[in-house]
């Protein structure tokens, strides 16, 4: 699909969301093999009518370079002939210049320093992430331990301590905190749906935390996957995009962070030699486990070479993983994983002076010394400014 075309949607997409009719277009959209009647399924289980719409239209850039002038065919013949035109003129409106910004030093004034002391910060104002509201946001914590026999995953040792300590962290930081147990993959999707149609408007922040199995799987933006206790999978990328600036607009300009401790395949790392000052303590002895599982592939096919996806920019969006995309995340049975008790430990000895790219930093630099198999965490950044907690 053209960059015009695609940036049509996105601009048409409120339009498209309000008035859409899409009960028209499942047939259609299926014998013009714009999708598969599982991915139209999918598309109709996503919920109300609006929702339904909101999600056709984010599929639809990925459809590849057909997919725009069908879907035009499709809106006139069953007479939504008025949105076609409404997406012709969008497509060929110029895209918006980007605009300057005050690049002057600003003073913050960080809680937690004492006397309340001041720090000049060689930034511009525009480049710092304002949290004043108490409580900072709404943080959730879906936390998988026990899986159905017939998945032959495995139980997940050390995940409550995992859940108790992040708990208790994310309180300290400010943020109101939903926990929920054992969760099958529709339950998982349910609550994080109900988050994002939350109003945030007096919150400034929005954090999800995810503790399960997880796996590799084929994706356009963020990889990996996550599994309900049921044994299905959801890609990550499905569970950010319910938090974009589109499908939730109380939290536009707002940072929205994601930490995952899942695996991201079933590779298992050995690492490789290295000079006697870089990272070599073990971890402490115990019952090792990973949180993997085989290469899973989205049902629908494949797309066309061009058709890689460009969504809707996810900004303000940060999504943390325990390891590597393909590899293994190690979980000790008695102590938690590897990943969170180390971003707690980093987060309690930091989070009043460090922003948050320089903690994550600090996470994978201890992490990734730990044990015989290696594993090192990392990130996706679309924050726009920069974090600093709101410390107590």
């Amino acid at each position: 699909m053209e960059e015009a075309q695609r940036r049509a949607l996105r601009r048409g997409r409120a339009r498209l969301v309000e008035a859409l009719q899409v009960a028209p277009l499942w047939d259609p959209l299926e014998e013009r093999g714009l999708f598969t009647r599982t991915m139209v399924e999918e598309l109709q289980s996503t919920g109300s009518r609006g929702d339904q719409a909101r999600q056709l239209v984010i599929d639809l850039e990925t459809r590849g370079k057909q997919a725009f002038p069908v879907f035009l065919s499709i809106l006139r013949d069953t007479g939504q002939g008025d949105l076609a035109d409404m997406l012709i003129k969008e497509c060929e409106c110029p895209p918006v210049s980007p605009q300057l910004v005050d690049l002057r030093p600003v003073e913050l004034d960080l809680r937690g320093e004492k006397r309340n002391k001041k720090r000049l910060i060689a930034t511009c104002a525009c480049q710092v992430y304002e949290l004043k509201a108490d409580p900072c946001g709404h943080c959730l914590i879906l936390n998988n331990v026990e899986f159905s026999g017939d998945t032959n995953l495995s139980t997940r040792d050390g995940s409550n301590v995992d859940c108790k300590k992040l708990e208790k962290r994310f309180k300290s930081l400010h943020f109101d905190v939903l926990i929920r147990h054992d969760l099958k993959a529709q339950e998982m999707v349910s609550e994080l749906q109900k988050l994002a149609r939350r109003d945030h408007r007096a919150l400034d922040c929005c954090i999800v935390v995810i503790l399960s199995h997880g796996c590799q799987m084929s994706h356009n933006q963020f990889p990996g996957g996550v599994y309900g206790t049921d044994g299905k999978p959801i890609p990550i990328e499905k569970i950010v995009n319910y938090f974009n600036g589109s499908n939730c607009p109380s939290l536009r300009g707002k940072p929205k962070l994601f930490f995952i401790q899942a695996c991201g395949g079933e590779q298992r790392d050995r690492g490789f030699p290295v000079d006697s000052d870089s990272p070599g303590n073990e971890a402490p002895g115990g019952s090792l486990e990973s949180d993997a599982t085989p290469f899973r592939t989205l049902s629908g096919g494949t797309d066309e070479p061009d058709a890689v996806a460009s969504l809707p920019t996810p900004s303000d969006i940060l999504v943390s993983y325990s390891t590597f995309p393909g590899f293994v995340s190690w979980r000790d049975a008695s102590r938690g994983s590897w990943y969170v008790e180390t971003l707690d430990n980093v987060l309690e000895q930091h989070a009043r002076s460090e922003d948050l790219l320089n903690m994550l930093t600090l996470v994978a630099n201890a992490v990734s010394g730990k044990g015989r198999y290696k594993q090192i965490p990392g990130y996706f950044n679309f924050l726009r400014k920069k974090f600093f907690f709101m410390c107590k």
